[in-house]
């Protein structure tokens, strides 16, 4: 396991273009370790955006997409060899990393993650995405008792509804129009399911709140239609928390009372976190990992639910032609990395 392997990944040559590919990887250098991917998580909502390659100039989106592009960031692996200097790992440790869809890679030993006993691959690949979730209901600033409402419940809104029911929030409206993700939102902890868009939804938050209406809203669509209406729901300085990066933005509109409201609207990147914990923010990468797979271990999380099927990886250009299209309603599809020959 020590030279170098040939091995499969996942590529976006252009636009809405799917390739398998082979290349070869290398013995990791000083510092570096060589991993071998057991499961990755599909992140549907980021991974067809970069697919369709359709955004507006100056947005993060046209610094993030270079074709070819490696989807993916969500990986539970197993250690093959370790570079020189690196002892922190050891052949055979189940770490995840936020390495794209690929069967074999090399990383920075820093970018690794261990994956406890009894948290399994598939649960393991959601960490990536369980640490921007986290950095978004932190950003909120959530106090005991307020009423938050998640419009858009695929695989992000469930995880933030999951972190919602852990923190002591009074209701969690979940908001879809979608009754597949309604019912696994109420599994996950909302108190109020509304299966209605966010442009039709303002009444019933009224009715469920006595009209107070919201202090937070989350905002997970990405879609542009959807910041306007969401501001409409929250009480006076309401909060509103974008998780959901429109590749559009050009296409958004202030609700018509955000200044006379005195809204916040806040963003968050899922990849700003420090680098090293100071007393002023301890929440590094290592420290959310660890945050999550504790919930999961003491069953105050459980993600389980949300992985629909576990695909294998050659079939990759079925799967996103799929997902680009609107033909499967998937929240949490999985590559099986491990039925690969070797």
């Amino acid at each position: 396991m020590s030279g170098t392997l040939s091995s499969l990944e996942i590529r976006f040559p252009g636009p809405r273009q799917v390739e398998l590919v082979r290349a070869n990887v290398p013995r990791p250098g000083p510092g570096e370790v060589r991993c071998s991917a057991r499961k990755s998580l599909v992140s549907r909502g980021t991974e067809t955006f970069c697919l369709k390659g359709e955004y507006d100039k100056g947005t993060y989106w046209e610094e993030y997409i270079r074709y070819p592009f490696a989807p993916g960031y969500s990986m539970a692996a197993v250690v093959e060899t370790v570079g020189e200097g690196v002892t922190a790992w050891r052949p055979g440790d189940r770490v995840t990393s936020w390495h794209p869809h690929r069967q074999h890679f090399v990383v920075p030993a820093g970018e690794l993650f261990a994956i406890p006993d009894g948290i399994s691959d598939e649960d393991a690949t959601w960490a990536t995405l369980a640490r921007t979730t986290q950095l978004g209901v932190r950003r909120a600033e959530l106090e005991l008792g307020e009423s938050v409402a998640v419009i858009g419940l695929g695989i992000l809104g469930q995880l933030v509804i999951q972190y919602l029911a852990t923190g002591g929030a009074r209701r969690i409206i979940a908001i879809d129009t979608s009754a597949k993700r309604g019912a696994l939102a109420r599994a996950s902890g909302a108190t109020d399911v509304v299966l209605k868009s966010a442009a039709d939804a303002r009444e019933d938050v009224a009715r469920i709140t006595g009209g107070k209406m919201l202090d937070v809203v989350f905002d997970i669509t990405g879609h542009p239609a959807v910041l306007a209406p969401a501001t409409l729901l929250l009480r006076k300085l309401g909060r509103l928390v974008l998780l959901g990066d429109s590749p559009t933005p050009s296409l958004q509109h202030l609700g018509p009372r955000v200044v006379g409201d005195s809204l916040a609207i806040l963003g968050q990147h899922g990849f700003l976190f420090p680098n090293e914990a100071t007393p002023f923010n301890q929440w590094t990468a290592a420290e959310m990992t660890g945050v999550f797979f504790d919930f999961v271990q003491q069953k105050r999380m459980n993600v389980a639910p949300l992985i629909d099927r576990l695909e294998s990886p050659t079939d990759a250009a079925r799967i996103y032609d799929n997902l680009l299209n609107g033909r499967d309603d998937a929240i949490g599809i999985v590559f099986d990395w491990t039925k690969l020959p070797a």
